[in-house]
């Protein structure tokens, strides 16, 4: 490994805390909606975070996380707006609207440290 978690950005880690509180929300909501099918869905999406967030701290093949993270992410916002249908923005939670700003803020993330060459 050409690098480590102390070659890890500021930009990095900003991903990492908006990936870490997406997670959070999706193992909330999904503990919460057990036995559901939803719940299971909510806490595959926190191991999906989760998982980016490790890989990218151990440095294994980071950009290719980047390039999952930013579909993955996007498909986060797509489904929650499909599931959930809002028509204003007081449909919003304050927990989803911490998690559609951290979602929407992350894939920003991801696109410009795809677009890095270091």
């Amino acid at each position: 490994m050409a690098r480590s978690a102390s070659s890890l950005s500021p930009v990095h880690w900003l991903a990492i805390a908006l990936a870490a509180v997406s997670a959070l929300v999706h193992l909330i909501l999904g503990v919460s909606f057990l036995p559901h099918w939803m719940g299971v869905a909510f806490l595959a999406a926190t191991a999906g975070f989760l998982l980016g967030i490790a890989l990218v701290i151990r440095n294994y093949r980071r950009r290719l996380v980047y390039l999952l993270g930013i579909p993955f992410t996007a498909g986060q916002i797509v489904l929650w707006y499909i599931v959930n249908e809002p028509t204003a923005l007081a449909d919003l939670s304050a927990a989803e609207t911490v998690d559609k700003i951290a979602q929407t803020l992350l894939i920003a993330l991801l696109l410009i440290l795809l677009a890095r060459r270091d």
